[in-house]
């Protein structure tokens, strides 16, 4: 299968340089160049590329306006190039917010490169979102007022039976010292969609691992924090859980959660060179099993690959659920499809259900 890709960005060098590495790969075909979101948004309708990389600062349009523009005119997958400054993570946090997918960062003296991770990663980050996510399904972009108040929870447990069906038993509504949440590509909107649904009041801690650079976390945590009711910031060495507060791992690094004299608290390890991720979900979750074991709730949103399955895993084996995303739902099937063929999903559920389903399953 070879991808047709469409390159939005005002700069003639970027436009030539990233057309260069993307046919390098022999699997992508550069359809057309745009030095503005207003000709990205004509030749998004015209050329139907099954991917698109933005520049988010151009003249004429910006490139969120442009991203919004196409997810009402013709929606495909995109993929945003941003600056890792705090400015920079405001800007790709509203375009992920308009329809964006994902984000890579834009590094000119890296891509200028002949060779480099990063090349393979704009390939292979490409070639991902294009075969994973087709555009019919690409997510509209959500605002905390177009959010239903208080939907109806559907629920998809996929833990077999012995009949190897899945059971259609939910899970009985319980208190967990801990609710987990990880997720990857499509985290920052679908993290949104959950923690806005619940109430100042909701009973357990909660701890959110999401693949994000370090200088994205604290505008994402801030974010989160205007949104909800909930309290939501970044996490620091030494922070103890309580009810009511939602704790974000921070870019580049681990959190692992300690519970020593029943009272949890959060560690902050430099990040591991040897782990793909930085903060890692398996890394989080396998820290939850150890300090409660039977006692926390995993949940696995959308995201590419397979982090956070091992986590999950010893999660289960000690005793305590795991939730993950459907595919219906998630922008990228990858996390919680992990989870849910390893037979260890204990419910399934739509997007939109899943902070409902906590309000209804955390008492």
């Amino acid at each position: 299968m070879t991808v047709s890709v469409l390159v939005v960005d005002d700069s003639g060098f970027f436009r030539k340089r990233l057309t260069e590495i993307l046919t390098s790969s022999g699997q992508i075909r550069v359809v057309g160049v745009a030095a503005n979101g207003r000709e990205g948004v004509e030749l998004a309708e015209s050329l139907r590329p099954d991917v698109i990389t933005m520049d988010y600062e151009m003249p004429v349009m910006d490139g969120i306006s442009a991203v919004r523009e196409i997810m009402k005119k013709h929606p495909v997958p995109v993929l945003m190039f941003s600056s890792l400054t705090y400015e920079g993570a405001r800007v790709t946090l509203d375009a992920l917010e308009a329809g964006a997918v994902d984000f890579l960062p834009k590094n000119f003296e890296e891509i200028a490169r002949d060779g480099g991770q990063l090349q393979k990663i704009l390939i292979d980050r490409v070639l991902d979102i294009a075969r994973s996510r087709p555009a019919s399904r690409v997510q509209p972009s959500f605002s905390p007022s177009s959010r239903p108040a208080s939907p109806p929870a559907r629920t998809v447990p996929a833990k077999p039976s012995v009949s190897g069906r899945p059971s259609s038993r939910k899970s009985p509504a319980r208190h967990y010292a801990v609710v987990g949440i990880g997720t990857s590509t499509g985290g920052p909107v679908a993290l949104q969609r959950v923690l806005t649904a619940l109430p100042a009041s909701f009973p357990s801690p909660i701890v959110l691992v999401q693949h994000m650079p370090a200088s994205f976390t604290p505008a994402f945590a801030e974010r989160l924090n205007k949104l909800c009711q909930i309290e939501v910031r970044q996490a620091e060495e030494g922070d103890i859980l309580r009810p009511g507060l939602a704790l974000l791992a921070p870019g580049g690094k681990q959190m692992m959660i300690e519970n020593r004299s029943g009272q949890p608290r959060v560690r902050i390890l430099p990040g591991d060179e040897r782990l793909n991720y930085r903060p890692c979900v398996d890394v989080t979750f396998g820290s939850l099993a150890r300090a409660y074991p039977g006692k926390t709730l995993g949940v696995i949103l959308t995201g590419m690959g397979s982090d956070g399955r091992e986590g999950c895993r010893m999660m289960k084996q000690s005793g305590s659920p795991i939730w993950s995303q459907d595919e219906k739902s998630s922008v990228i099937y990858g996390m919680p499809m992990a989870v849910a063929k390893a037979g260890l999903s204990d419910e399934v559920l739509s997007l939109d259900d899943i902070g409902p389903r906590l309000i209804e399953g955390v008492c």
